[in-house]
């Protein structure tokens, strides 16, 4: 974590620069720090210095104590060989690569620096700078707002780019797969995701203007209709109808203990989330393609505006009747479904077809959504930090899970201003 430490030093030039010179004597002039490498190689890429009367350009490595360069076995990596200087708090050993001494720096720094990162790293508050967080301007925040939001869709994008390899390129059956998931929410998210694979969205569509046997195929795919209900006249028709769809298709199916009732209110459980995809396949046709062409919230409400078959109306499970009641798919589902599944999906199509207009529309629905409302955001109001849309409110989850969780001050724009909240040397 010290070197990690020494690195941010660097590259904020927190460092004292007055009368630089190497540990040789030589006058030093820091030109340029270099951009920070996050791969293998040296720590900063393409710097500037000036040593003596002479320019140089090329890679900084930087080091706890100098000897760590021996420690690391550098001097057997070609990829150090353009290294211009050596940057360390302690010189203990130089340097020699192809028979010439890199020249070194003796970083200095102000220790009250230091003291505001130890203090963060000890903190055992909810999120470390808690304490410090009002005496950071909400705006450094907001205007980091974009690049968190961004940093969220693409961590979802390589699972989405690896669900569509699987699919053969396939947008369709990709998208089906990733609404299904959404359709389960967190608890059941997985047992929807596997019902969907199980059950190519090609053998639905040849069925998509028959609602029953759409139900047929879905129900009997989440392993539900492998109960004896005897009395309920629905369920039956609808394990007889499956056992003539399975046989003609050869499929199989998932289990039914996968799936989860408890602590669900009612309108959530896998049974209606079931229904209601059912009647979204049987009224949509090419649903990707029609949300790619939908430019408002608006629009794409209107493509989900849907509730669930007769029967569901005065039920919750099979052969167990309710009063009855509409079950449609309600306003904070199809919020968590824009932001969950249309947004990263539209995000990563616009970027592997190189659209960015479509990139800017996935982030415009974000912006348009009212903010979330959950433990994390919760937490965040009161600590004084309100969200006005769901683009924010995702960006807020970001920070608090990549950053705060991971007591990643130094890459925070909020612990970077409490970091260095000191008088310079």
């Amino acid at each position: 974590m010290k070197e990690e430490f020494l690195h941010f030093i660097w590259e904020h030039r927190l460092f004292d620069k007055t009368d630089l010179k190497t540990v040789d004597g030589e006058k030093l002039e820091i030109i340029s720090t270099g951009q920070p490498n996050s791969n293998s190689g040296p720590d900063f890429f393409n710097a500037r210095i000036r040593i003596g009367e002479t320019t140089w350009a090329g890679n900084i490595e930087i080091h706890q104590k100098s000897s760590h360069w021996y420690q690391h076995r550098h001097e057997t990596d070609a990829a150090y060989d353009n290294v211009i200087l050596h940057v360390v708090e302690l010189h203990d050993k130089p340097v020699v690569i192809r028979n010439h001494q890199i020249p070194a720096l003796e970083i200095k720094y102000s220790p009250a620096i230091l003291e505001n990162f130890e203090q963060l790293l000890k903190s055992k508050r909810w999120i470390a700078c808690e304490d410090r967080l009002p005496e950071v301007d909400p705006f450094v925040l907001r205007f980091w707002f974009s690049s968190l939001m961004i940093e969220r869709l693409q961590a979802k994008t390589s699972s989405i780019l690896e669900l569509l390899q699987q699919n053969k390129n396939n947008w369709n059956e990709t998208f089906y797969q990733l609404l299904a998931r959404n359709f389960g929410m967190k608890i059941n998210a997985i047992p929807f995701e596997l019902l969907a694979k199980s059950l190519p969205l090609s053998i639905l569509s040849k069925h998509k203007n028959d609602l029953f046997q759409i139900e047929a195929l879905l129900f009997g795919q989440s392993g539900l209709l492998n109960e004896t209900l005897l009395g309920d006249d629905y369920y039956l028709s609808l394990r007889n109808e499956y056992s003539f769809l399975y046989k003609k298709y050869g499929l199989s199916g998932i289990e039914a203990h996968l799936w989860k009732f408890m602590r669900l209110r009612p309108v959530n459980f896998p049974t209606i989330r079931i229904a209601q995809l059912a009647m979204l396949i049987h009224r949509s046709s090419a649903l990707f393609s029609h949300i790619l062409e939908s430019e408002t919230l608006e629009e794409l409400k209107n493509l989900f505006d849907v509730a669930t078959s007769e029967y569901w109306e005065t039920h919750y499970r099979f052969n167990k009747t309710s009063g009855k009641l509409k079950k449609t798919f309600g306003e904070t589902a199809f919020h968590n479904l824009v932001i969950n599944t249309i947004v990263p999906m539209l995000f990563v199509y616009g970027d592997q077809h190189l659209d960015q207009a479509i990139k800017d529309r996935a982030l415009r629905l974000l912006e348009s959504l009212p903010p979330e409302s959950n433990q994390i955001i919760k937490k965040w109001n009161e600590l004084g930090i309100d969200s006005q849309s769901a683009f924010e409110t995702q960006a807020l989850i970001q920070l608090k899970n990549c950053y705060c969780e991971l007591k990643k001050c130094l890459h925070c724009q909020l612990g970077a201003k409490i970091i260095t909240s000191v008088n310079r040397p």
